[in-house]
């Protein structure tokens, strides 16, 4: 990409939501997410900048559709500087969690979600390898949803939604407590109880999602954890102050009423994490370990983590 691109921020994020959508986008539907993450643009904007992305060879334009990234397109996305990629992560995760407004006095509201996308001969296996989780209470939600009719779900493939736990996230600021996600973590288990943190990385400071990064590096133990009660999963580490500590405790009980699971029961301890006078830690197990105990199964899958929003009424008992 020719410099004069790479310090254009809006032509950056113009690429990055081409990548996320897997669809072709027009100009107002891009005016629109650009708006979002402060970017101000009209629609007859956003049309010059695409016109130069057309002529970069970025984007093409898919009849009255809208455009896609090209194939050159998506590796200069993927190849942009390190340091305008370092916040992409957190800030998407941000954004999901502000959309997500369940409400777990009333079971009603948005969940986030992650799209796992799974070849058709795969799905009863991937599926199964789910189930064993879920059964562990290893996940952050006890069911998960297949669709097939998503644009965003290739010929051939299968799409299962499950439930990211940036949903916590969310619920916790409608609830008016400042929240902060800090570290995703490899956390160990045993007999069942969870014990400690193996190691983290923080979201504020890296380019590339960590869950996505534990379980590729083959660092997960998920499917040794379902098995025998012992074994290593993904959690995410949230602070809150500490004066909130009732009120988190009673919203993650109602929760666990819903559906989801934590460990410990409440999520809440400073298992071997670093003590702070005036902040809690939160504790919630990742919706990634499905996707972990099916990959350690030897099944191919990708999965977009962050990939939406969808209610509370389209999820609760949909396996």
């Amino acid at each position: 990409m020719s410099m004069s691109i790479r310090s254009e921020r809006k032509y950056l994020e113009i690429l990055r939501i081409l990548k996320e959508a897997h669809e072709p986008m027009g100009a107002k539907r891009l005016s629109e997410l650009m708006a979002e993450r402060g970017f101000i643009l009209s629609d007859r904007a956003v049309q010059y900048y695409l016109r130069y992305l057309d002529e970069m060879g970025f984007t093409v334009k898919v009849g009255n559709r809208g455009r896609i990234l090209t194939e050159e397109g998506t590796a200069e996305t993927e190849s942009a500087l390190v340091d305008e990629r370092i916040g992409f992560i957190i800030s998407k995760l941000e954004r999901l969690a502000f959309r997500s407004t369940f409400d777990p006095v009333t079971c009603t509201g948005n969940l986030a979600y992650n799209l796992t996308l799974v070849p058709e001969a795969d799905l009863d296996g991937v599926t199964g390898a789910f189930d064993e989780v879920i059964r562990a209470e290893c996940g952050f939600f006890d069911s998960y949803r297949v669709v097939g009719d998503d644009p965003r779900v290739p010929d051939g493939h299968a799409g299962i939604i499950t439930i990211c736990s940036v949903t916590l996230d969310g619920v916790l600021q409608k609830m008016g407590i400042p929240t902060r996600l800090e570290y995703a973590g490899r956390l160990a288990v045993k007999e069942g109880s969870a014990a400690e943190f193996v190691d983290l990385i923080g979201y504020r400071g890296t380019s590339i999602d960590p869950l996505q990064l534990f379980i590729s590096a083959g660092l997960t133990e998920v499917n040794r954890l379902v098995t025998t009660n012992c074994g290593i999963a993904l959690a995410n580490i949230r602070e809150v102050p500490l004066s909130a500590e009732d009120l988190v405790k009673e919203t993650i009980r109602l929760m666990i009423d819903s559906g989801f699971a934590f460990p410990e029961g409440i999520g809440i301890g400073k298992f071997n994490l670093h003590p702070h006078p005036y902040r809690l830690p939160v504790v919630a197990f990742s919706g990634m370990n499905l996707i972990a105990n099916a990959i350690e199964k030897g099944y191919q899958i990708r999965t977009e983590i962050g990939a939406g929003n969808i209610p509370f009424s389209k999820m609760s008992g949909s396996m």
